[in-house]
């Protein structure tokens, strides 16, 4: 079967509709709509609900996406193995990241080495990420913290601390470091549930026996940042990330209790994949 049938099946699945898949793979909208009734009629199975102009998965297309993705990712590897001969002259890696601090780090490590490599990097929340490395979508996943998944291999990338950030005219920014016992009864600004850093500082807040005002949960780093310079609160952030302005100051807690640590993830069976290992021991 062409694999030119899993890729139009893919983008009708990713897309919702076929002329967003015609469009985002560069063909014709009636090519696409082909290619899909041919799937239909030769497998005898509905893999999609009719909608209008709108197409849904059926319980029996979902199924199918995880194996056309996983087809695609090993297709594309076997044209890269062959056109390059083994070796990384050319090609495509795809990256998800829950940020961009260390990835780009890592993706200038690792064009050095591979200048003929095209990258690109697909931002998302760790569920998201997680998600399109499961369904090879992207081929590597960098994240903090770490996922205990028999189909996941992981890679320790690095470890640093998380320092408090505050407004400089709060009492704290005239220190270098506060103890965590003074951190009792201060408005304390967290991410949302699920975030590396709030379970970081909530554990050793619960060890210390320390009960910060927590009235205020926010959904990303940038609005943090924000709500600290409008002097709503004190913010947390791995130091790696904090980043610099005139009306902030880095605090950090005595003895570093808290830290994040990133992994570098993969798939454990793409794990010997000449793409995905040149990735894994670029660093």
């Amino acid at each position: 079967m062409s694999t030119a049938r899993y890729r139009a099946f893919v983008a009708v699945a990713q897309q919702g509709s076929l002329s967003a898949a015609a469009r985002a793979l560069g063909v014709s909208q009636p090519t696409v709509s082909s290619q899909i009734a041919t799937l239909e009629r030769q497998s005898q199975i509905e893999l999609f609900h009719r909608q209008g102009y709108r197409m849904a998965l059926t319980g029996a297309g979902r199924k199918f996406l995880a194996l056309a993705q996983k087809l695609i990712a090993v297709e594309s590897e076997a044209d890269f193995f062959l056109r390059d001969s083994g070796k990384l002259n050319q090609g495509e890696l795809k990256i998800g990241a829950v940020g961009p601090f260390h990835v780009i780090e890592m993706l200038a490590s690792y064009r050095a080495r591979y200048p003929g490599m095209q990258l690109s990097i697909r931002m998302g929340n760790s569920q998201q990420v997680l998600h399109d490395l499961e369904s090879y979508t992207t081929d590597i996943a960098v994240l903090a913290g770490l996922y205990q998944r028999p189909e996941l291999e992981a890679c320790e990338y690095a470890q640093h601390a998380i320092i408090l950030f505050v407004h400089n005219s709060h009492p704290f920014a005239q220190r270098h470091q506060i103890d965590i016992q003074e951190l009792n009864g201060q408005p304390l600004l967290l991410r949302e549930q699920g975030s590396t850093t709030r379970s970081a500082v909530e554990k050793v807040l619960n060890e210390a026996g320390v009960r910060p005002q927590l009235g205020l949960e926010i959904g990303s780093r940038e609005a943090i940042r924000e709500a600290v310079i409008r002097g709503l609160g004190i913010g947390a952030v791995s130091e790696a990330e904090f980043v610099a302005d005139p009306c902030l100051t880095p605090v950090r807690i005595a003895g570093n209790p808290a830290k994040t640590t990133t992994y570098v993830y993969c798939m454990k069976e793409r794990s010997d994949s000449l793409l995905v290992r040149s990735f894994m021991k670029s660093f």
